[in-house]
């Protein structure tokens, strides 16, 4: 009995430990922040939005329900918004100055901090499953264009014609801004966004049953980009980060600057060294050093414990979360 009785509270322990991090399942995502304003959207817009991040949350939080890990919701999230043509990021991607699509997306594991990314692909579907296949079946933490593209096709992802990426919204965006350059003009408010600013990037954060955060983010970059640009997306640290010991975080905003602040790493580094809340260290970097900087956007972020911020500088954010009661809320504006 004496042996019997330590086993038994033991097993009793971790029961109960279960239960408490399946009431803490969680996930949060984006769908780009900028100039949004409710005065330049329609109510259909308004409610698209609204339905396709309702559908990311609903289907990416049961998988979390159903004991899946942080790292398939994340995935399971993503790849909804990749295939909608509302988002900058798969299906929705803007193009380039040459009129193609260029698609970048990364995914980091907080358990472990293994990371995986891909930049300038032109060919797979879901960018976020590539960036995924290089975390688990590479030595490497970052793939670019062709051979990006030649591991995901070995990898047996599924790869389209770069025709799969043409929407007439988005390229006649960018005829819009070339024009527009020409002339001095900024054009219109949904230009002047991607021209600037480089947003409509979506991306997700996640807390499994199992304590373990994963986030990852993807986007098609920025109109009208020249030389081959790379923004913060595809790089750890930058737009994507995630530690178990601290929190997940995903960005969405301006790059060049998001690079410079690193500010996902920053907001765990906060939290890590100075025992700051997620709340508090996610406002100091994208209110107080990303904002000095000029830098424009925002993050999502999501704690050990299953606490969320959802914290921008800019007018609006495409944004959502789903709490562990299966609740889905969504937002737009500030």
């Amino acid at each position: 009995m004496k042996k019997v009785l330590p086993l038994l509270i033991t097993m009793l322990c971790l029961i109960q430990w279960g239960y408490a991090q399946k009431n803490k399942i969680t996930l949060v995502i984006h769908g780009g922040a900028g100039t949004i304003l409710k005065k330049y959207m329609t109510p259909q817009q308004e409610k698209a939005y609204h339905s396709k991040l309702e559908e990311a949350l609903k289907k990416g939080h049961n998988v979390l329900k159903k004991g899946g890990t942080s790292l398939d919701a994340v995935v399971t999230a993503i790849k909804i918004l990749e295939n909608s043509p509302l988002f900058n990021a798969g299906k929705g991607a803007v193009f380039t100055n040459q009129g193609t699509n260029e698609l970048d997306a990364s995914i980091m594991e907080g358990k472990t901090l293994n990371a995986g990314a891909v930049s300038s692909v032109t060919i797979v579907k879901n960018p976020i499953t590539a960036a995924l296949a290089v975390m688990k079946n590479s030595p490497h933490v970052m793939l670019t264009g062709k051979g990006a593209e030649t591991f995901a096709t070995q990898q047996g992802l599924a790869i389209v014609k770069p025709k799969y990426f043409y929407t007439k919204r988005r390229y006649e965006q960018l005829k819009r801004v070339q024009k527009n350059a020409v002339k001095g003009k900024s054009g219109s408010v949904e230009d002047l966004i991607d021209l600037n600013k480089k947003l409509g990037t979506v991306g997700a954060v996640a807390l499994d049953q199992y304590g373990n955060i994963a986030a990852g983010t993807s986007t098609g970059g920025m109109t009208n980009k020249k030389w081959g640009r790379v923004g913060d997306t595809p790089i750890i640290g930058a737009a994507t980060y995630a530690n178990n010991r601290t929190c997940g975080v995903s960005a969405t905003g301006h790059g060049e600057y998001f690079m410079r602040v690193v500010v996902a790493h920053n907001i765990s580094a906060l939290m890590e060294y100075k025992g700051w809340s997620v709340q508090k260290a996610a406002k100091e970097v994208v209110m107080k050093k990303l904002k000095k900087m000029g830098g424009s956007g925002g993050i999502i972020a999501l704690d050990h414990d299953g606490n969320y911020t959802m914290t921008f500088n800019s007018a609006g954010m495409y944004r959502g979360v789903a709490t562990p009661d299966g609740k889905v809320k969504t937002y737009i504006y500030r």
